[in-house]
């Protein structure tokens, strides 16, 4: 492993929950509810930099699908796509998505890691949203390469989406949280990896702009670690600390 690899990982654990908070949560503060991830929509340049690189008819991988945000809009396209997440319930509303597109789909369980070694070759490779939760960046990105004829697509924000809530988990647990890794840093990583990058960024929606208040608040408790019948302190907080997550993003991508 490099060193732009071994810097990525020492950064993320650095984000690892002090753990007598983290045995104190009544609830794992990590995951997404499938209500709230579904708000996102996905990034334009993302599709479009898919699109320039899918053949009519071709196969979309899309790893860490969530409900398809990054390929969904262009399964018109596609002839087939092809989801892993370790949800399943999230590989439930993919299958839902794609089937509504009129687009067969295939879908696997679990991490990438785990099931990587099932998973057919597909002619474009994407993942939005999920390299911050990803220690092993090298190998993670190497077997996406790896698993695509054309191009390797993924989506993040450009700093560690949890930063914005630094005031409220400040104003709860008296911590810092810390700030990195960032675009700058994958970049770095494919550097190393000796991909051939190009990058395009871009401002972002709101997170969970369209996403019900009520459920925003519990998604934050949750966050962090606290019980639900606190969950009036935690609304009082975001009046006062809202959480601003990053305002921008990027869309990076290589040819095979």
């Amino acid at each position: 492993m490099g060193r732009a690899q071994d810097g990525w990982a020492t950064q993320l654990a650095a984000w690892t929950i002090d753990p007598e908070i983290l045995a104190a949560a009544p609830e794992s503060p990590y995951g997404f509810p499938p209500g709230l991830f579904g708000t996102q929509s996905g990034a334009e340049s993302t599709h479009r930099v898919i699109s320039a690189a899918l053949p009519h008819g071709g196969s979309i991988l899309d790893v860490g699908c969530g409900g398809g945000a990054a390929s969904i809009p262009v399964a018109a396209r596609a002839g087939s796509l092809l989801g892993v997440d370790s949800s399943e319930r999230m590989l439930q509303d993919f299958s839902a998505a794609a089937a509504t597109a009129g687009v067969p789909v295939r879908t696997w369980p679990g991490s990438w890691a785990e099931v990587a070694p099932d998973v057919p070759v597909a002619d474009v490779a994407v993942s939005a949203n999920v390299v911050y939760n990803v220690p092993d960046i090298g190998n993670f990105l190497q077997t996406m390469t790896d698993h695509a004829r054309h191009r390797v697509v993924i989506e993040l924000t450009d700093s560690h989406p949890w930063t914005g809530m630094a005031a409220l988990w400040r104003h709860f647990h008296d911590q810092e949280r810390p700030e990195g890794p960032t675009a700058a840093d994958f970049l770095d990583v494919t550097a190393e990896l000796g991909f051939d990058a190009k990058v395009e960024t871009f401002q972002r929606v709101a997170v969970w702009a369209s996403a019900e208040p009520e459920v925003v608040l519990a998604f934050n408790r949750r966050r962090l670690c606290l019980p639900v019948e606190r969950e009036y302190e935690v609304a009082a907080a975001m009046q006062e600390l809202p959480p601003a997550g990053p305002a921008s993003a990027c869309t990076v991508w290589w040819d095979v």
